[in-house]
């Protein structure tokens, strides 16, 4: 027995990043990750391909599915092949593994027949992460802001979703992304805590709905915190983009541009080595196609 669904959920940039606080804020990019999953008789055998980037590890892909079947208890009836196409570069703080954890989980959620509420879709996607060893803070802030779309504050240790607010118009992201990688548990934890009396004020800002004002701060906050070159946003923001900041542990950078700024922005960005990513925001839930 065969039966097979694909799922798309989108990317998101970091507002504030959560690893000091256990709170975080993030929204919603355009940028995409499709999850095909083929359930097979085989239990306990998960196949997964990255399309895009074959050398990474498929450990989140075949958590995710793990998970989902578990949580019908099916993972002795079935396993799984999966395939994941996306456009999100991996390990530069764009939430790639939130947009494939979403995708897979909502795919394989389908290919069973059966339907969850798109907050518990979300944690198994999140569980899957800690399984990983993806993650810090289960990176809930990001997984909802890839499966809703908009502007997502979240309380991370608590897997609560504290607050949505929509997206405005008339802007567009530009991510400046080194050719670098970094994964997000190779971050040093204990430095990046020492700055958490600055980043609940970030926090605060986020809810009072100065969400680009924190994202700018909060960039500014973890780049010294952990060494990261700050001139690549202050530059963007001397160019005209309304914030810009590091996105997740980085090393890319978000810019949040006006429709008028993208091409002196671009060219502020271009001075650095690394690929400019231009995406639109993203106020569109995962779905299954």
């Amino acid at each position: 027995m065969t039966t097979k669904a694909v799922a798309i959920a989108h990317g998101a940039a970091t507002i504030v990043n959560a690893i000091a606080l256990g709170k975080g804020a993030a929204f919603g990019v355009d940028l995409w990750t499709k999850a095909e999953v083929k359930l097979t008789s085989e239990p306990g055998l998960i196949e997964a391909e990255i399309a895009f980037d074959p050398k990474e590890s498929k450990l989140l892909i075949e958590k995710t599915v793990l998970q989902v079947l578990k949580r019908f208890a099916l993972e002795k009836s079935y396993g799984a092949k999966v395939k994941t196409q996306s456009n999100i570069p991996i390990a530069r703080g764009l939430k790639s593994s939130s947009a494939a954890a979403n995708a897979t989980a909502l795919a394989t959620t389908s290919a069973i027949g059966k339907t969850l509420d798109d907050v518990e879709i979300v944690k198994l996607g999140v569980k899957a992460a800690f399984d990983a060893k993806v993650t810090i803070t289960g990176a809930f802030d990001d997984a909802c802001a890839s499966y809703f779309g908009g502007i997502v504050i979240t309380d991370n240790s608590k897997r609560e979703i504290i607050k949505q607010l929509p997206l405005p118009d008339g802007l567009v992201v530009l991510f400046h992304v080194p050719p670098q990688k970094a994964y997000t548990i190779d971050s040093n934890v204990q430095r990046l805590k020492t700055v958490k009396p600055f980043v609940e004020i970030v926090f605060n800002q986020a809810l009072e709905g100065k969400v680009w004002e924190a994202l700018t701060l909060n960039g500014l906050i973890y780049s010294s915190a952990s060494n990261q070159n700050i001139t690549i946003a202050v530059d963007a923001l001397a160019a005209g983009a309304v914030a810009a900041g590091l996105c997740g542990k980085g090393p890319a950078v978000t810019a949040v541009v006006p429709l008028d700024k993208i091409d002196s922005v671009k060219f502020a960005l271009q001075r650095f080595e690394g690929k400019i990513i231009q995406a639109n925001l993203n106020r569109e839930k995962a779905k299954v196609l």
